[in-house]
C-alpha cells in the first residue's frame, strides 16, 4: 500500500454536524485541510429529524467563533443572540451555510464503515504511529471509496443509536415486534398524519431527560384542542420522583431548560399524564386488539397503551472504529480521562471540568471523539461544549500546545446535583446527594408551577440539551 507522507494529508471530520462543521472551521483556521464525510444528504442531517423542537440554548451560545469568522465574508450574520432556534433554523441558518463555505471540503452521502492505520490492524506494532490513517466509506449509490488521514475527528454524535426500552439496556422482549407502534423521536405533532396517530389516543413515554419532558408537554398541549381530547400520557420512570426529576426549575441557568422540566410536571398535575414509577420493561406485548402492554421486571403489566415513545437516552456507535486502539470508559463508554467528569452515577450539575485534547486523546495517538459521541452514554451535553472541545483538537493537531491546552469553559447548571440514585428504591429520592448537594427530597405532584414561556422550546437529543 503506497500511502502519501502523513503530513501531506487532510484531517478526515466524521459527521457534517454542529461538532463536525465546527472542527472544520478551526482546521482550516489553523491551516490544515479538512474532509467532512457526512452520511446523511445534508448538512445537519441528525439536526433536520427533530427541525421541529425548539433548542433550550440560544443563538448565542449554538454559532461556533471560528465558524462565524469563516461566515463573515459572505454576508452572513448571527441571528439575535437572545432568541432560541428550532433544530430547523440552526440547520438552515446555520449548519447548511456553513457546509455551503467549506463547499467541496463536505462530502454528503458518504458513510464511514471503517477506520484503521494504513497496513495495520489493531494487532500492529511495528511503525504504527508513522502510518497514517485509512478512512473507509460508502457512497449513497453503493460505491467503496478510501481516504488517507493525518488525523481523524469523529463527530458522528450518537442520534443514530437511541437506546431500548428494556431496563437492562438490551430491548425489551417482543419490543422489535412492535416497532409498528414504537418511535424513539419526540413526535411532531404540528405534523397532520402525526398528530392523527397520537390525538385522543393513550402512550406511554419512557425516559427521565429533557426529550421526555418535552413529549410530556407536546401530549399535554394536544390534549387541550378539540381534536386532540381524550389524549393520556403515561410517563413510566425507572425510579421514583423526587425533587430532581423535573430538572432545576428556576434555578436552573439555561431558562428555557429549566421551564422545560416544570411543563412536564405541569402535565402530570393537570392530569394529561399519569406517572409509573420504577419500573423496569422486561417485555413488550401485544393486546387482542394491537395495543402495547408493558410488563415490567418486577412481574407488573400496566394497562394497554396506543403508542409508545422511547427516549432512554442514546449510545455512541463504535463498529466503524474498531481496528483503533479506543481508550474508552468500561461504563460510558466515553474517554477515560473524561468519564470521571461527566459520569451520571456521581453528578448531574452540569458544570463539567474545562476539557479538551488531553481529555479526549486515546491510545491511538491522533484520533479524536468530540461532540456528543464524546460524552458516550452520558447526558446533559451542550454545544458550547463540542465547539470547545474542536477548538483544542485542532490546535493539538496543529502542534499549538499552548493554545490546545488554554481550556476555559463556563457552562450553565442545571440547579439539580445529585447522582444517579437507587435504581431499586422506587419511592425513595436518590440518595446522598450524588457530588455537590444534599439529598433532594421527594416532590409532592399536584402542586402548582409556573411553566413560563418556554415550555415548547426544547431540543431533542436526550438530556444533552443542544
Amino acid at each position: 500500500m503506497n500511502a502519501p507522507a502523513t503530513t501531506e494529508l487532510p484531517v478526515i471530520v466524521i459527521g457534517a454536524g454542529p461538532a463536525g462543521l465546527a472542527a472544520a472551521a478551526h482546521l482550516l483556521d489553523q491551516g490544515i485541510e479538512p474532509l467532512v464525510l457526512e452520511a446523511g444528504q445534508k448538512a445537519g442531517a441528525a439536526v433536520r429529524e427533530w427541525a421541529h423542537v425548539r433548542l433550550f440554548s440560544t443563538w448565542g451560545e449554538v454559532v461556533d467563533p471560528a465558524a462565524e469568522k469563516l461566515l463573515a465574508p459572505t454576508g452572513w450574520t448571527r441571528p439575535d443572540p437572545d432568541t432560541y432556534p428550532s433544530g430547523g433554523d440552526w440547520a438552515e441558518q446555520y449548519l447548511q451555510p456553513l457546509a455551503d463555505v467549506l463547499g467541496d471540503r463536505v462530502r454528503t452521502g458518504a458513510t464511514v464503515t471503517g477506520v484503521s492505520r494504513a497496513g495495520r490492524d489493531r494487532i500492529v506494532d511495528a511503525d504504527r504511529d508513522q502510518q497514517p490513517f485509512v478512512v473507509h466509506f460508502t457512497h449513497a449509490d453503493g460505491r467503496e471509496e478510501r481516504v488517507f488521514a493525518r488525523s481523524v475527528i469523529d463527530a458522528s454524535g450518537t442520534w443514530s443509536t437511541p437506546s431500548p426500552v428494556g431496563g437492562s439496556g438490551l430491548a425489551a422482549l417482543g419490543e422489535r415486534a412492535a416497532a409498528d407502534r414504537i418511535t424513539y423521536r419526540v413526535p411532531d405533532l404540528k405534523d397532520p398524519a402525526v398528530r392523527a396517530r397520537y390525538a385522543g389516543r393513550r402512550t406511554a413515554v419512557i425516559g427521565s431527560g429533557a426529550s421526555a419532558f418535552t413529549a410530556l408537554a407536546y401530549l399535554a398541549d394536544l390534549a387541550k384542542t378539540e381534536d386532540g381530547a381524550g389524549t393520556k400520557g403515561v410517563w413510566i420512570l425507572r425510579r421514583g420522583i423526587s425533587g430532581s426529576t423535573f430538572g432545576g426549575g428556576e434555578a436552573d441557568q439555561l431558562p428555557a431548560r429549566g421551564a422545560l422540566g416544570l411543563a412536564a410536571k405541569a402535565a402530570v398535575d393537570e392530569g394529561h399524564a399519569n406517572a409509573v414509577t420504577g419500573f423496569r420493561t422486561e417485555a413488550v406485548e401485544r393486546d387482542t386488539d394491537g395495543r402495547l402492554v408493558l410488563v415490567g421486571e418486577d412481574g407488573r403489566r400496566l394497562d394497554a397503551v396506543d403508542e409508545v415513545i422511547v427516549l432512554t437516552g442514546f449510545r455512541p456507535d463504535l463498529s466503524f472504529l474498531d481496528e483503533l486502539r479506543l481508550g474508552l470508559d468500561e461504563r460510558l463508554q466515553a474517554p477515560v480521562e473524561l468519564a470521571p467528569l461527566i459520569d451520571p452515577n456521581q453528578h448531574s450539575c452540569g458544570t463539567v471540568y474545562p476539557h479538551g485534547h488531553r481529555e479526549l486523546s486515546h491510545p491511538e495517538p491522533g484520533v479524536y471523539l468530540v461532540g456528543m459521541k464524546s460524552y458516550g452514554r452520558a447526558p446533559t451535553f451542550l454545544a458550547m461544549t463540542g465547539y470547545e472541545q474542536v477548538r483544542s483538537v485542532a490546535a493539538a493537531i496543529a502542534g499549538d500546545l499552548e493554545s490546545a491546552d488554554r481550556v476555559e469553559l463556563t457552562l450553565p447548571e442545571t440547579g439539580v446535583c445529585g447522582g444517579a440514585g437507587l435504581f431499586d428504591a422506587p419511592d425513595a429520592a436518590e440518595a446522598d446527594g450524588g457530588c455537590c448537594a444534599p439529598t433532594p427530597q421527594l416532590v409532592q405532584l399536584g402542586t402548582p408551577v409556573s411553566v413560563g414561556a418556554f415550555a415548547e422550546e426544547s431540543p431533542a437529543g436526550g438530556c444533552c440539551g443542544s
